[in-house]
């Protein structure tokens, strides 16, 4: 088994990203580069979380070795080794061996940030450019960027300055790389206190709350509303485009050497704005002679980028959640009314007591991890526990709950914040490449420091535990944090507890309530926006409730109209077939007789006449007024045979 956990995981780690990536990302429509450095920067980032339990459970392995080789009570510094006499060290299941994991870690680590600080902003900046051609949008992209990686080198050339002035340290190389890991993981520490102290309250709170079938009606409502209102605000913002569009290609004709850029605006546009602004393209003007002003390739530049934000906002309100076929075929109508009315909200009560279990668990950890003696923190202490008897299913089990919870509490929180319609992870294959290439760049710069903080948490980390033991791969290739002592011995112990204050705002939904003050409509059970917004979606939802009512009621009608006259069209037919052959057995026993202009000739005339008589309706058009009804007129009576008996073959067919 040496090494297949960790080739198992690597394969169901890529499999998840690609699953996750298909769910927000269209894989048909998106570029390839963007769809490749999306996928790539989940994959790795994931990669650390369900990796670094094997790192773990590897590196207790190597401790009890260096403990039974060494002396019974040998002093390194203030950690004592214990080496038991009698009891032997038990390789891990998933036991990596030496050399594979400071070698996975450097390859993850180096190639995240890379991707994290400086292609993906780039390609983000390239994404949402308007230019016309590749040169134009990397100008684009270097300029939006400049200001970008300028801040980072201010804060890179800081620290180093720092460095270089205090007489204590001699700069080398492999400082200057913990440096520039430090400055990373601070930034990443700052935000990620934020997304997880909203994460630790909203998640356990949210399960609890879907227990309510009132509450989830009234959420209902409000989400209804609420898009109803984005979807006519991104048509209207959408009309206003086409028509500067409009404007723009009826003063640019083809003759004009803008009209290409024109062109690769057109083809942006949704297809019924392209026909329609596609009559006035073969005018043929002199734009020479003209003395009216034609638009700046500048401003067709900003116009090309407000048509890409304009139609993928608009094709977001437009998208409808397909159905899956094998979620049907399980997900049956009683196993839905089980589900949905007797197990549902037990299940999520429990789910959202052991959450909230879990929440109150990180955050005394948080509060208390950087005590050493005695432990406070309960993660620390359920792994030294583990640690003595050496028992790693337990171990890696309990490694990978804590940091998949806290992964949960980062993770969901990226995926459920929206910045003003420009950042937003929409499912069902319908978030923009900017968007997608955004959540990449989060991911990566907060992992590597949530891994920190829950190696922290647990007292793997030497810097909180102080103590002289093998470290991690993963910690030995971020270098030693003592280097800065201000962030080793301030920063990463004091920032954390800040989680108190943001948890407490978040149970209180201070945010919320801010941002409803600012006009940003959020759901709140005692807002009056909020209420009128529930009114407006109970009333789209019983207008949508009727439409469906109607349709469905018409389609049973005509189920119904086919079903009960479609047997007696069939008979009809058989009748009018029979009639055929009496007809034509009695024109052959009457050949003396003399032929009539309106004889037929043979049988498919007459069989024709006679499906045209059929088919029509019973009406006498020789009638005096229209009311005249004709079943009940002697000249129009209609047989079951499908003619006019009574009626002269020339009355029916003088107008033909």
């Amino acid at each position: 088994m040496s090494g297949a956990a960790l080739g198992l995981e690597i394969v169901f780690v890529f499999f998840l990203a690609l699953f996750l990536l298909h769910r927000y990302g269209d894989f048909k429509k998106q570029h390839r580069l963007v769809i490749v450095a999306t996928l790539l920067a989940w994959y790795l980032c994931f990669l650390i979380v369900f990796i670094l339990p094997l790192d773990v459970s590897t590196t207790i392995y190597n401790r009890c070795k260096l403990a039974v080789n060494s002396s019974p009570a040998e002093s390194n510094g203030s950690y004592v080794t214990l080496a038991p006499s009698k009891q032997k060290c038990f390789k891990p299941w998933s036991y990596i061996p030496d050399g594979i994991m400071p070698i996975f870690w450097r390859v993850v680590y180096w190639t995240s940030q890379f991707l994290t600080w400086i292609l993906l902003p780039f390609m983000q900046s390239y994404a949402r450019s308007g230019g016309f051609s590749i040169t134009g949008k990397i100008k684009t992209a270097l300029i939006e960027n400049a200001i970008y990686y300028g801040t980072y080198l201010l804060i890179f050339g800081a620290f180093l300055i720092y460095v270089a002035v205090n007489p204590k340290f001699n700069l080398q190389w492999n400082q200057l790389q913990t440096i520039g890991i430090a400055a990373a993981n601070t930034w990443g520490l700052f935000l990620l206190v934020l997304l997880l102290g909203y994460g630790l309250v909203e998640i356990p709170r949210s399960h609890w709350n879907g227990a309510k079938r009132g509450y989830l009606l009234m959420k209902t409502y409000f989400k209804a509303a609420k898009l109803m209102t984005e979807k006519a605000d991104a048509e209207e913002n959408l009309e206003d485009v086409m028509e500067e569009v409009r404007k723009v290609s009826e003063s640019i004709k083809y003759n004009h050497p803008l009209r290409k850029c024109v062109d690769t605006i057109l083809k942006k546009c949704p297809t019924e704005y392209q026909e329609r602004m596609g009559r006035n393209m073969d005018d043929y003007e002199d734009f020479e002679e003209r003395q009216n002003s034609y638009p700046s390739e500048k401003s067709l530049v900003k116009l090309h980028k407000q048509v890409i934000y304009s139609v993928q906002r608009h094709r977001r309100t437009q998208s409808q959640e397909p159905e899956n076929k094998i979620v049907q075929y399980f997900y049956t109508p009683t196993v839905e009314w089980y589900w949905e009315c007797l197990l549902r909200p037990w299940f999520y009560r429990v789910l959202a007591v052991v959450l909230a279990t879990f929440s109150v668990i990180v955050v005394w950890s948080e509060c208390t991890f950087f005590s050493t003696n005695p432990v406070l923190s309960l993660f620390a202490v359920f792994i030294q526990l583990a640690e003595k008897t050496y028992n790693y299913i337990y171990i890696e089990m309990a490694c990978f709950l804590t940091i998949f919870f806290l992964s949960i509490c980062v993770y969901s929180t990226v995926f459920r914040i929206r910045v003003f319609n420009y950042y937003y992870l929409a499912s069902h294959h319908q978030t923009d490449a900017y968007s997608l290439l955004f959540s990449g760049m989060l991911f990566c710069r907060l992992t590597p420091p949530l891994c920190l903080n829950f190696l922290g948490l647990t007292h793997m980390d030497a810097t909180i535990s102080h103590r002289d033991a093998q470290p991690t791969a993963y910690t030995s290739i971020m270098g030693s944090m003592r280097v800065l002592s201000f962030i080793a011995d301030g920063f990463y112990i004091y920032y954390p507890m800040l989680v108190v204050i943001l948890c407490i705002a978040t149970y209180f939904s201070l945010g919320t309530r801010c941002l409803n003050l600012l006009g940003f409509q959020q759901f709140m059970g005692d807002s009056e926006m909020t209420s009128d917004l529930i009114d407006e979606g109970k009333e789209l939802i019983r207008r949508e409730k009727r439409k469906r009512q109607r349709q469905e009621e018409g389609e049973n009608r005509r189920r119904e109209w086919k079903e009960r006259y479609g047997n007696r069209e069939d008979s009809t037919r058989n009748r009018v077939v029979h009639t055929e052959q009496k007809e034509s057995s009695f024109s052959e026993t009457n050949t003396n007789r003399p032929l009539s202009k309106y004889t037929r000739s043979n049988g498919r005339t007459e069989r024709d006449r006679i499906e045209l008589l059929q088919d029509a309706e019973p009406l006498d058009f020789n009638a005096d007024s229209i009311n005249d009804d004709p079943l009940e007129s002697d000249s129009g009576r209609y047989q079951p045979g499908g003619r006019y008996l009574s009626m002269s073959r020339s009355v029916i067919f003088d107008d033909v």
